[in-house]
């Protein structure tokens, strides 16, 4: 099992790749791209990407461990990757292709129209925090509902002529 400060680092190196800009020092942006990233890894695999659970906070999905991680160290998460397959590197790089041309609040507004994270979300006033896992069936639910894309050739899965 990978730590998921494995996938945090790959996402970053990823994103200044594939953007030409450096990460934004932003714990709220970090969740969220890891958030579409699990999404993303049902869409194409029907599997999750990692096994670490995100909660329904406030702003959105949230993995705690990573977020108390962050804010400990005040910093962009750095660690080597080079225990990923090529598989999770194309399921990051797919999500960062789609999404990481948005801001950290964009994405909090997408995550916001989630049912994963509205059933984590039930019976909670809009600002009131919550620490509801949010089940790994609705992100894939979810999941389910996405076309599916491919950013090596920037269309979507169904318009390949072989698509079936």
């Amino acid at each position: 099992m990978k730590d998921i400060r494995t996938y945090a680092s790959y996402l970053v190196a990823s994103y200044e790749r594939v953007t030409g800009n450096a990460f934004k020092n932003e714990p709220l942006y970090l969740q969220k791209l890891l958030y579409f990233s699990q999404r993303e890894s049902y869409v194409l695999s029907g599997k999750p990407l990692f096994d670490d659970d995100f909660e329904g906070w406030v702003n959105g999905p949230v993995i705690p461990y990573l977020w108390k991680y962050y804010k400990a160290d005040k910093s962009v998460v750095r660690s080597d990757f080079s225990s990923l397959n090529d598989e999770e590197r194309y399921v990051i790089d797919n999500t960062i292709s789609q999404y990481g041309i948005y801001d950290a609040w964009y994405l909090r507004e997408l995550s916001h129209k989630e049912s994963s994270w509205l059933k984590s979300r039930e019976g909670l006033g809009e600002f009131e925090n919550g620490n509801r896992i949010i089940d790994k069936a609705d992100i894939q639910n979810d999941a389910s509902k996405v076309r599916q894309y491919d950013h090596i050739y920037d269309m979507y899965i169904d318009e390949f002529e072989d698509a079936d």
